[in-house]
């Protein structure tokens, strides 16, 4: 299904079965109600974004160093391999809901009910920013604690009321320490109003890194040797370009000419550099307008030439990436790669990567025009605050790192 398609799903069924379902379920909890259990079994349901299965890791591993609990995690099927990167989720644990189709998303809707009351689960932690849907399984999966982002006060948020431990979502946070809130509501030993009542500090947010073995960097430069043959590692510098953003926001992306501009310069500035154009199979083609736009053998159409899984060893081998604000800088910060993300729809005070990272951002007066109040959907088809983002600009933010690799490679 297309992303507005859901949304309207979302609002237009979602909003009137929010409301009965929470009289319903008002009801049943009055005639049958749930004392209180330690979280033992925790869910998290995280369905629409990549970046964001990547942020919460921190908030996961605090729940589970803190209670000892098995924790599990529901999610679109398109979205799983986020969470093998880290895999602090066992795969055993993990809950895929496809969103291809009406009927395959209603079935497995369906199911998830089922799979929660078999999996014994206590305790959801609704990640989504006010989501009808996932506050729907939220408060039918079964379980006693029930955390996640209540509206109080604020308008036109309606998701019902199913949450045991309810939190104010703080639009002034990282999304990160958001996170990190749910799980302090759970862990407060007394009732909060709103949730949840904690200083978060900058260290509780630390990414864990990954372990890339020997093997796998080899693997990653052989595939990297079969794109360029005249690659020689001992000799060349990757530099990785990642001009791609997912159709839920595509004002996300920096214009394809400012890349290309881009590129040249980094090319021209350092003799010792390949650039490897990043992506996945679908976007191949894109990447090869880019190419040719470029004009040197230095420059590789890489999009879908490493798997998902292997990105992180790309990332290993690599000096360092300019992207779009999406994924892949998030994937990276479970690496020590630096990236360079270049902002416009959004804003990184709020969804920064957590790893080795550098925000471009002009700050226009319209920017951020995306948020949790207007579910992720902006009015804007001229994204004005990435085109005044020049190449010039985003060249001399990284010319340091292009200074260094020239200085080493002269020693």
């Amino acid at each position: 299904m297309k992303v507005d398609t859901m949304r309207r799903i979302d609002f237009y069924a979602g909003v009137p079965l929010c409301f009965f379902g929470s009289l319903f379920y008002k009801a049943v909890k009055w005639l049958s109600p749930r004392t209180k259990k330690d979280p033992k079994n925790v869910l998290f349901i995280e369905l629409s974004e990549m970046g964001s299965a990547i942020l919460v890791d921190p908030a996961m591993r605090k729940l589970r160093d803190t209670t000892g609990a098995q924790l599990h995690f529901a999610i679109f099927k398109k979205n799983k391999p986020s969470l093998d990167l880290l895999q602090t989720v066992s795969p055993d644990n993990i809950y895929t809901i496809r969103e291809d189709r009406l009927s395959s998303f209603l079935m497995d809707t369906f199911k998830f009910l089922h799979w929660t009351r078999k999996r014994k689960i206590d305790t959801v932690i609704d990640l989504e920013l006010f989501s009808r849907f996932t506050a729907l399984l939220t408060g039918f999966s079964g379980a006693s604690n029930k955390a996640g982002f209540h509206a109080y006060f604020n308008e036109g948020l309606y998701r019902g009321d199913f949450l045991s431990h309810k939190v104010a979502y703080n639009p002034h946070m990282h999304i990160a320490k958001n996170f990190i809130a749910l799980v302090n509501a759970l862990l407060s030993p007394k009732e909060e109003i709103p949730y949840s009542k904690t200083r978060i500090q900058d260290a509780e947010i630390s990414m864990a890194k990954v372990h890339i073995t020997d093997t796998q960097k080899k693997t990653v430069l052989d595939i990297i040797r079969g794109c360029f043959d005249a690659f020689d590692p001992s000799r060349h510098k990757i530099v990785l370009i990642n001009p791609n953003a997912s159709e839920m926001l595509v004002q996300r992306r920096w214009p394809q000419a400012y890349y290309g501009h881009l590129i040249k310069m980094i090319l021209g500035q350092c003799s010792h550099a390949v650039v490897l154009i990043t992506g996945d199979p679908r976007e191949r083609e894109e990447a090869e307008r880019l190419k040719e736009q470029v004009q040197d053998e230095r420059c590789v159409n890489f999009a879908g030439k490493v798997s998902f899984a292997q990105l992180p060893q790309l990332y290993s081998v690599s000096e360092f990436m300019v992207t779009n604000d999406s994924g892949p800088p998030h994937f990276a910060a479970i690496t020590e790669m630096p990236t360079y993300v270049i902002f416009g729809p959004e804003t990184p005070a709020l969804y920064g990567s957590l790893g080795r990272t550098t925000p471009i951002y002009a700050g226009l007066a319209c920017s951020p025009c995306v948020s949790a109040s207007n579910h992720r959907k902006t009015a804007c088809t001229d994204n004005v605050c990435l085109k005044v983002i020049t190449s010039s600009q985003v060249f001399e933010t990284i010319r340091p790192v292009l200074d260094r690799i020239n200085a080493e490679t002269l020693l």
